[in-house]
């Protein structure tokens, strides 16, 4: 079965760092582009960071830009969303998408494999 499942969320202080781990089964992460997503209580799903699946192309947020990396290990079949510097509004539930589209794209609506999500939670 086709499955992915984040971990490494959790509570963290603001200005710390988490490390999100998306792992794919039943498929190769790097055959697809991946997108990391994230939605806070009464708000849309917002995208955060994206990887192209052979180039390995990464697009960020604004909202992230300089602050989050996303990087795929091919040995692992994982991609990962180091966060750094969280301010409390990164709190949200995390998810991890894959889309079999040709090009790279962020629109959510593009990405039809989606993970179960896990929460991140920013406060002191």
């Amino acid at each position: 079965q086709v499955q992915l499942v984040e971990s490494g969320g959790g509570l963290v202080q603001p200005g710390g760092s988490l490390r999100l781990s998306c792992a794919a089964s039943e498929f190769r992460l790097d055959a697809y582009n991946t997108g990391w997503f994230r939605q806070a209580p009464g708000k849309e799903r917002e995208g955060v960071s994206w990887i192209g699946r052979s180039n390995r192309t990464t697009y960020y947020a604004d909202s992230v830009k300089g602050r989050f990396t996303m990087f795929r290990d091919n040995a692992t079949n994982t991609v990962y969303l180091q966060m750094n510097s969280l301010k409390p509004e990164d709190t949200a539930v995390y998810f991890c998408a894959v889309s079999m589209t040709y090009s790279l794209t962020t629109r959510a609506r593009d990405y039809n494999t989606w993970g179960q999500g896990t929460q991140v939670t920013v406060s002191s």
